[in-house]
């Protein structure tokens, strides 16, 4: 049997091998899994010309998925730093990567992450279109934008974001200046500028049909971006987020009637009690498709720590529905991520991912902490090291201040609760002075 897109194979009971694998992976029955996909709950990216990805689902019932965003830029343009963090996020197991590459020769560097990544791999093609056709934003014409968006679809990219919800009545709210931070997004700043100096619509707007095709052509999920997150916490859940989200479940159904899938992005900064609601108000306004969100932010003052701020923000958010975190750094807001800062921000993400997955009672998510607490119930180092969801850093906390008896850390020596516990049950004195 015949099929467009995972989407499509799911609607004609067909089970693919992208489908087998996920199934396997999150330990869920393969036609439980396929009915998830032809519902739109659940997406598997899957371009067919990533030829060695392995596929990863995204949405309800599964693992929360975490995403790393880098590339090159006109300020930073070091080629080989960039796919040395493509091969740590790699190393760090994370799902998906996303090329943000907006300057040189971008397309060599996304062929490359293609060919090397079998993570799934994310463009956002506007950030491309400026400098591939080095031209200014305005002279950009409808069909240079599409070409790009096709090129990135020839290319393998398995996700992209588009910015088709920042129509022009969604612009309108910006240009009444309520918010303090407008639009943050880079992505909706391009698309709003673009409407803006030619007096248009948004052409992913109103040639959305067109995008639908091309991303059909080659299975390519749509990541329906959120131009008008809040980018502050006093712009969190206004009109303008809320109206594009309506805006991006109509443009989600349009998306499903051509059996392309679809996840939508969300916001951004945003206080700790809100984070729910605007949980649950996508998933009813999105008709249940994957929730995609950056952070969320949960406090405006910690540069240099919003890997921490988004974190507390991303477990809240995975816990209450969110299905696919991104990943924040120190850097946010300050720089360009470099090595350290994606790994700081690589396991934050992942900590929040987790204790997500452990609250939404995802099968196995638990059986990971039981056994580090096995571990330490049992004082046993080289397992909990083992364990330990980066084994490097608690490795060389502990070989930075050896204890004097082995079985103990420097904190306690031979007043550890553990240590000493594990002895009064057996029977054994405990000799702290000795």
């Amino acid at each position: 049997m015949n099929y467009t897109t995972q989407m499509d194979a799911a609607r004609k009971g067909r089970i693919t091998s992208q489908m087998e694998t996920v199934a396997g992976k999150e330990n869920i029955d393969p036609v439980a899994l396929r009915k998830l996909i032809a519902a739109g709950k659940v997406i598997i990216p899957a371009n067919k010309n990533h030829t060695n990805l392995d596929p990863e689902g995204v949405g309800q019932g599964l693992r929360t998925k975490i995403n790393v965003n880098l590339g090159i830029s006109k300020d930073c343009c070091n080629v080989n730093l960039e796919m040395d963090k493509v091969r740590l996020a790699l190393t760090l197991k994370t799902e998906a990567i996303m090329d943000l590459s907006c300057y040189g020769k971008t397309r060599e560097f996304r062929r490359k992450l293609v060919e090397m990544s079998p993570a799934m791999i994310g463009t956002v093609p506007i950030y491309d279109a400026v400098g591939f056709y080095d031209k200014n934003l305005k002279d950009l014409t409808v069909d240079e934008i599409f070409k790009v968006v096709e090129r990135h679809c020839e290319d393998g990219v398995d996700f992209l974001t588009i910015h088709a919800g920042l129509n022009r009545s969604a612009a309108e709210k910006i240009n009444r200046r309520e918010r303090i931070t407008n639009i943050v997004s880079r992505g909706g700043s391009l698309m709003f500028a673009w409407m803006q100096l030619n007096d248009r619509e948004n052409p992913f707007y109103e040639y959305y049909d067109r995008l639908l095709e091309i991303c059909r052509a080659y299975d390519v999920s749509l990541s329906l971006g959120d131009g008008c997150r809040p980018g502050c916490l006093h712009d969190s859940t206004d009109a303008c987020q809320v109206e594009e989200l309506i805006t991006l479940g109509e443009l989600t159904k349009r998306a499903w009637e051509k059996n392309v899938q679809v996840m939508i992005e969300g916001p951004g900064h945003m206080a700790l009690n809100e984070i729910a609601g605007n949980m649950m108000i996508e998933k009813r306004l999105c008709h249940g498709a994957p929730f995609y969100v950056l952070g969320p932010i949960v406090t405006d003052v910690a540069p240099g720590y919003d890997h921490i701020t988004s974190a507390i923000g991303g477990a809240v958010a995975a816990a209450s529905g969110a299905d696919f975190l991104c990943y924040v750094t120190p850097a946010e807001h300050l720089r360009l991520p470099d090595l350290e800062d994606m790994k700081e921000g690589i396991i934050a993400v992942r900590i929040a991912a987790h204790a997500a997955d452990i609250a939404k009672g995802i099968p196995g998510a638990r059986r990971w902490d039981d056994a580090m607490s096995q571990a330490r119930a049992d004082l046993d180092w080289g397992r909990m090291l083992e364990l330990a969801i980066d084994p490097e850093k608690p490795r060389r906390y502990r070989e930075s201040s050896p204890p004097e008896h082995e079985g103990s850390c420097t904190m306690c020596g031979k007043m550890c609760a553990v240590r000493n516990m594990n002895r009064v049950l057996a029977g054994k004195d405990i000799q702290l002075n000795n």
